[in-house]
């Protein structure tokens, strides 16, 4: 009887069991990579159907049952398994297996394909890479991340301007600058600057022209394509939380001679401007003029190191982000996205107010898929004028910059020129704007080949800008001159509204079991339009009322618009063979309202690619070594009309000279005209390249070589004077770019615990003019007389070219000196002092990954290049040399010179003749006329070795944080631009990547120019 109860319960209990078993639960977890949260991972329940993906948390939910084994696949990644038991909480780790060599990237369009189908150069830098080092500006972060890409902070602020160049200069006048496609919609740099990087999740870098053949001329200097976040499968509401605080302050300033003190010809001045006064002696002084008071600020007449540095505060950065996502494009997903960004530059008064609204949601009905996606951004800017750094750089070292901040002009340290503090509180500048983007994308699949796709989008910026600068009356003028100030308001409003469309037809089919087919024909319409209107004046009637109706005198007003419409059919093939092999055809054609005047209104460019992957061939793709080979080429041609102004082919008339006089107007034709025979500039690249890995990627290595030949350059060439006309724009002449890169890649450790990744990679670019002009050897970009230097493109020469006055030198090269006054001989004409593009740059990133804390570094070399230094121009005449004072101020032979004594015309070695005279007058005479005169002087070295980013973060177990509700919890430290080497020539002087502007005209930076800075900071990441 027992062994009969035993029987039945037992047989209860295996019931039970397989009942229990037979249950299905729903199943929660994180999958990670490195302790960060991995989006897109693939949850399958092994043997079925059942499936879904990780979030951009990396949060999934699945249902399954107790015994069922889940797999977790990604590309790139090892594929990890885990047996559903009694929890319902399952996290994953994932190691990666390779590098992003075989992986799906979006191209141009939005078009996906494998990295094997790919005919020309890209690369991707994924979310974590932006963001490790709490960069606030995405264009900025991507800097030394990528072979190729050369991306310089040309002007620095609070609001930092940026110039992105994909592999050289390919136009003299022309846009040389990557095109920034955001959500697949044409965009621009400074959309992208504003939007905050945490709801970007990948950047795909399309380096060669093949993405012009999709986007116009538009893309012809390469695409940066920016996919931003959106809600992914996920069963629940994920809410994630970032924030970061960074110190800002200024990394260097230029180096000044700390020898003689403020003065004149000797002689210690208290108020002037100059540093050639008399040694330093260390004895209390009064500086500067009289205060209120009527006294004197005094200090010891003695060298104070980077005194000028004392002006500048530390600087904060604050960025504070909230997401809310969920849901799939099957059941419908959405995701709000809400950031702000506060600024508090190292200049008092300047700062920056940024917040970034971001909704995208979707959904599948059937056959039909819509989704749409806003940003709004809201930002305002107060500034001073950068050019009080002008007015800094002129102070002697023995000034107590810091005691003169209340002082006002009345109580300066010198009267030649304006406080500092006073002009950083009185010339005030206000800016806001509001920039809005929707887009909306349709899809209607008609069957499982061919399906029809529609993206449309608007783009809408309102600009309003206040300027002030508040009047000053010198009543003292001491040491003469007169420096009142005129005040002055000014206000500007612009609005811009972008439409962006494109409607698309694909097809997708498998011609045969080896031959794929897919095509992509479409439309695609622009329309940007602009209008602004400004009026301003001078001297108000009552201080500090900031009224147009408050000027008086003539007032300044303008205003204007611009409409710009492009139109154009294009065509996209790719066909496939077994996988290994793929061939790439593009055409394209564009109407441009732009050259609707000329008899070329429209252009036709189409490209050609193929690339082979040996690899995936039976019986090579099982290698142990090699784990993969890419070949690809392609040709591409290309045609720009980015030169041509809106209107720049119709008569246009400007108001005379003088008008309006009375009741009266008057106009003039233009003195700069367009030819109306102008044609787009035609650029033909051809590019190879290959991608190799390794054992199983440990070692990969990737290189291109590309040529691009421009036909037509636009630019403007000089007319006669009996003309009537200064310029005309027209087609001149030949150019052509030829580069190479070559990056590597290597990870000495990678297990599931431990990793240490590395890219090295190395670039080169070159642009020669081949042609400049039927008359003309030689045209000038920029050219500043008074200074004597230029930006030239010359025939047979790279571009740009930096030309000015130069020393005469003899056939061995030395200066040749005048032996009657003693002074080197300079040039008549300009000569070539350098060129503004570096021979080569090498890039550098590494990562340390090891049980949830991670520590990356970014840094580049970029060296054979040279710019003019303004700021070493200005403290030449002013007495702040070092040179002007390490030897003492009296006569010297000049370095490596020679002279003719005899006047026979053969030069000897100088050793007698003193330049710069026997007295401390005729010394500064020497320095502040001859010196300064030769830009040769001027001309640095632009080598660089740049830390650009340091970062150190841990992100916690999930069981030590999955109590508190969160599913991750990341923190860090980071740094940027922590370390910068410059040679020992360029003095602190500047950031070679400085530059008066971020166009062409590269190699000239001026002194109206904030230093470059630096930021340290710590970050929080959480998810729940």
């Amino acid at each position: 009887m027992r062994s009969k109860f035993k029987w039945i319960f037992t047989l209860l209990l295996a019931f039970s069991m397989q009942f229990s078993f037979a249950q299905e639960k729903t199943v929660t977890g994180t999958v990670t990579e490195g302790g960060l949260p991995l989006p897109g991972v693939s949850v399958v329940v092994k043997g079925t159907t059942r499936g879904t993906q990780t979030d951009m948390d990396g949060n999934y939910s699945i249902k399954a049952k107790t015994g069922e084994v889940l797999v977790f696949s990604f590309i790139g990644m090892k594929d990890s398994s885990a047996a559903v038991g009694a929890s319902n909480k399952i996290n994953v780790a994932m190691a990666a297996e390779s590098t992003t060599l075989e992986n799906v990237v979006v191209t141009a369009l939005g078009i996906k394909k494998r990295q094997d189908e790919i005919t020309s150069s890209t690369q991707l830098v994924k979310s974590k890479e932006l963001t490790q080092a709490a960069n606030p500006n995405v264009v900025q972060s991507l800097a030394g991340k990528v072979a190729g890409l050369q991306i310089n902070t040309t002007n620095n602020g609070v609001n930092a301007t940026t110039r992105i160049v994909l592999r050289g200069n390919r136009s003299i006048t022309g846009d040389n600058q990557a095109l920034v496609v955001i959500d697949n919609v044409i965009s621009t740099a400074a959309v992208l600057q504003s939007l905050s990087p945490d709801i970007v999740e990948s950047t795909n870098i399309l380096k060669g022209a093949q993405g012009a053949a999709l986007y116009g001329d538009a893309g012809v200097n390469g695409v940066i394509l920016v996919t931003t976040k959106k809600g992914a499968k996920s069963g629940k509401l994920n809410v994630s939380v970032n924030s970061s605080v960074d110190f800002e302050s200024v990394s260097f300033i230029a180096e000044r001679q700390r020898r003689y003190g403020q003065g004149w010809n000797g002689q210690q001045i208290s108020y002037e401007n100059g540093g050639w006064g008399a040694e330093f002696d260390g004895v209390v002084r009064p500086v500067g003029l009289a205060q209120a008071d009527g006294s004197y600020i005094m200090a010891p007449y003695s060298s104070i190191k980077d005194n000028i540095k004392k002006f500048f505060n530390d600087g904060t950065i604050l960025q504070n982000g909230l997401s809310i996502s969920g849901g799939s494009l099957d059941d419908g997903y959405a995701l709000l996205s809400v950031n702000n960004q506060k600024t508090d530059f190292v200049v008092k008064g300047d700062e920056l107010n940024r917040s970034t609204f971001s909704f995208k949601g979707g959904k599948k009905f059937g056959k039909w898929t819509v989704e749409g996606n806003t940003v709004y951004v809201s930002e305002k800017t107060e500034t001073t004028s950068s050019n009080l750094f002008t007015e800094l750089l002129q102070t002697a070292t023995n000034i107590p910059v810091e005691r003169f901040e209340h002082s006002g002009n009345e109580g300066h340290w010198t009267a030649y020129y304006n406080n500092p503090y006073w002009l950083r509180d009185n010339v005030r500048n206000t800016n806001r704007s509001d920039y809005f983007s929707g887009i909306a994308t349709l899809n209607y699949a008609l069957n499982k080949n061919i399906n029809f796709n529609y993206v449309a989008s608007i783009q809408v910026r309102q600009n309003n800008s206040r300027s002030h600068t508040n009047g000053y009356i010198d009543n003292l003028q001491v040491g003469g001159g007169n420096h009142t100030i005129v005040s002055s308001f000014d206000t500007f409003n612009q609005n811009q509204r972008n439409f962006y469309g494109d409607f698309m037809i694909n097809f997708d089919y498998m011609l045969t079991d080896n031959i794929s087919f897919k095509a992509n024909i479409g439309n695609n319409m622009r329309d940007n339009y602009t209008q602004f209107t400004s009026v301003g004046g001078d001297n108000l009637t009552i201080p500090g009322l900031y009224n147009i109706s408050n000027v008086t005198g003539e007032v300044r007003r303008d205003n204007g618009y611009s409409r710009q419409r492009r139109f154009a059919f294009f065509a996209n093939v790719d066909l496939g063979y077994k996988d290994f092999l793929s061939l790439n055809l593009t055409g394209r054609n564009d109407w441009n309202s732009t050259m609707s005047q000329t008899p070329k209104d429209n252009y036709f460019y189409p490209s050609a690619g193929i690339s082979f992957t040996p690899t995936k061939i039976n019986g090579l793709k099982d290698s142990k070594v090699v784990n993969y080979t890419k070949l690809y080429a392609n040709y591409i041609v290309v045609g720009n009309s980015s030169a041509v102004g809106v209107y720049g082919t119709n008569d246009t008339y400007l108001s005379g000279t003088g008008y309006p006089f009375g009741g009266l107007n008057s106009f003039t034709n233009t003195q700069t005209p367009t030819d109306i025979n102008i044609k787009p500039e035609f650029m033909s690249t051809f590019e190879v390249g290959a991608a190799l890995g390794f054992f199983k990627d440990r070692i990969t290595l990737e290189g291109s070589y590309y040529n691009t030949k421009t036909d037509d350059l636009i630019t403007r060439r000089s007319v006669s004077a009996a003309s009537g006309i200064t310029s005309v724009l027209t087609n001149v002449g030949q150019m052509t770019t030829t580069g190479f890169e070559i990056e590597l890649g290597f990870a000495p450790i990678r297990n599931d615990k431990f990793s240490w990744e590395n890219r090295i990679a190395y670039s080169h670019s070159k642009s020669v003019v081949d042609k400049a002009a039927p008359d003309a050897k030689s045209i000038a970009l920029v050219n500043f007389s008074g200074n004597g230097i230029g930006i030239f493109a010359d025939e047979g020469e790279e571009f740009p070219l930096i030309k000015g006055i130069a020393y005469e030198r003899d056939d061995q090269g030395r200066v040749i000196i005048d032996p009657s006054t003693g002074n080197p001989v300079r040039s008549s004409e300009y000569k070539i002092l350098g060129k503004a593009t570096p021979d080569y740059i090498i890039n550098y990133n590494t990562s340390v990954e090891y049980k949830g804390i991670r520590l990356a570094a970014v840094m580049d070399y970029r060296t054979g290049h040279q710019f003019w230094a303004g700021t070493k121009d200005w403290l030449s005449w002013s007495g702040h040399l070092v040179e002007s004072a390490e030897n003492g101020r009296t006569g010297f032979i000049f370095p490596n010179s020679a002279t003719d004594l005899d006047g026979d015309g053969v030069y000897e070695a100088n050793t007698t003749v003193v330049t710069g005279g026997n007295t401390y007058t005729s010394y500064l005479n020497y320095f502040s006329n001859e010196y300064r005169a030769v830009s040769e002087n001027m001309v640095l070295d632009a080598t660089a070795f740049k830390v650009r980013e340091l970062s150190l973060s841990y992100s916690l177990p999930s069981k030590m944080i999955e109590k508190a509700g969160l599913s991750s919890l990341r923190f860090g430290v980071n740094a940027r631009n922590p370390f910068t080497v410059l040679p020992k020539e360029n003095r602190g002087y500047h950031d070679p990547e400085q530059s008066r502007s971020s166009g062409n005209d590269q190699g000239l930076a001026v002194t109206g120019q904030y230093p470059a800075t630096r930021t340290f900071g710590f970050n929080v990441n959480l998810t729940f």
